[in-house]
């Protein structure tokens, strides 16, 4: 279920946009779309993420309209994405091929291809930056040119490099399972209606588009004991994916007929979560199941809780709400939730109105009774 504002009393709503339009521009500062594309990338990120749309620059755009109001800014990006035509589906992505720029471990000190910690706030101090405040683009020209220098000291790869994944590491010394591969199409969730049970494919869909506000708070709660042991993060990948598509006019598709049309920035993590399960003597043993999680962009969080869940919503047998896929999913949505929670604003005459009649007609009943 979805909700929008409903247009009534014309010359009241066109004095509210005036008004809206004057609040933004009577500081009389004008903020350019690259600059933050440029600087906000956190933000960028997040709403391409629960939008699903990637484009970092409408997505900036839509930041500026929406005067950083995250709800507000993917709304305009949905809805913008509602009129796009959609020409093709791209191939399977495989996460192998990823061009990383930050990859660790928490499982492991020591990983095939080591670990690469890339830009993160991770290790920074959390205290305000007051040089901030009086930063000037010379000094920032500067800076980067000293630090170009620097990567220059740096030996290069002298070929392109893939980090191959922990978990495979894991399974070649039959740690783990190695299961045969799912080419079953999935379910495209912005063509059809969610129903439940899902599967796999949708409920991924589902919290890789959730608010990451939400995904990250029921990740929290199913650690703090709803449902779920303490995971160890196997892996955070951040980098870049090439995307293909087929030939369209090609009838039997091959690696050769597939076109490169460009790459997009993901966040991948999975969680290594241990299980108890019956062994052949009906004894519990010790085994690992893999939460996986993937969203546009660097939001290593939001992809971390949603692996959790992920795991969460495999056992859907549990009573804890965070395993429950209706209470999960159709609760995390950014544009459902606030569209639902803002629908309040609209009128209600009519149906509060009536509530108060009856709630007269009782009162008046009582005191009948009363007297």
């Amino acid at each position: 279920m979805g909700y929008v504002p409903v247009k009534g009393g014309t010359e009241a709503i066109e004095a509210s946009i005036k008004r809206l339009k004057y609040e933004r521009l009577k500081g009389q500062e004008i903020i350019a779309i690259n600059t933050i594309r440029s600087t906000m990338r956190g933000m960028v990120d997040q709403v391409m993420s629960e939008s699903s749309l990637y484009s970092p620059y409408l997505a900036a755009l839509s930041i500026k309209q929406a005067e950083g109001s995250m709800e507000e800014a993917v709304f305009l990006m949905r809805a913008h994405r509602s009129t796009l035509p959609r020409n093709y589906y791209s191939q399977t992505v495989e996460a192998e091929t990823m061009l990383v720029e930050r990859r660790i471990s928490a499982s492991f000190k020591d990983i095939p291809g080591g670990q690469l910690l890339g830009p993160t706030y991770d290790y920074t101090h959390r205290l305000l930056d007051f040089n901030l405040i009086e930063e000037n683009p010379t000094e920032n020209q500067q800076w980067l040119q000293n630090y170009k220098q620097e990567l220059q000291h740096i030996e290069p790869f002298k070929e392109l490099k893939y980090f191959p994944k922990v978990v495979e590491h894991l399974r070649e010394e039959g740690l783990f399972e190695v299961y045969e591969a799912d080419n079953t199409p999935p379910i495209d969730i912005t063509k059809q209606n969610l129903d439940f049970p899902t599967s796999r494919s949708a409920r991924l869909q589902v919290l890789t588009r959730g608010q990451t506000g939400a995904v990250t708070s029921l990740g929290y709660a199913s650690l703090r004991g709803y449902g779920q042991v303490h995971p160890t993060v196997g892996e955070v990948r951040v980098g870049s994916v090439p995307i293909y598509v087929e030939h369209p006019n090609e009838v039997e598709h091959g690696a050769e007929d597939e076109f490169y049309i460009g790459e997009i920035k993901v966040t991948e993590v999975e969680s290594f979560v241990p299980v108890k399960v019956k062994n052949e003597n009906n004894e519990d043993e010790l085994e690992f199941e893999i939460g996986y999680g993937i969203c546009y962009g660097q939001n290593e969080t939001k992809a971390i809780a949603m692996s959790i869940l992920d795991q969460c919503l495999e056992h859907t047998n549990s009573d804890f709400p965070t395993h429950d896929e209706e209470f999960v999913l159709l609760h995390i949505d950014s544009v459902e939730s606030t569209g639902f929670i803002s629908h309040l604003k609209l009128p209600h005459y009519v149906t509060f109105q009536s509530k108060l009649d009856s709630i007269r007609q009782v009162k008046k009943g009582v005191q009948k009774n009363e007297s």
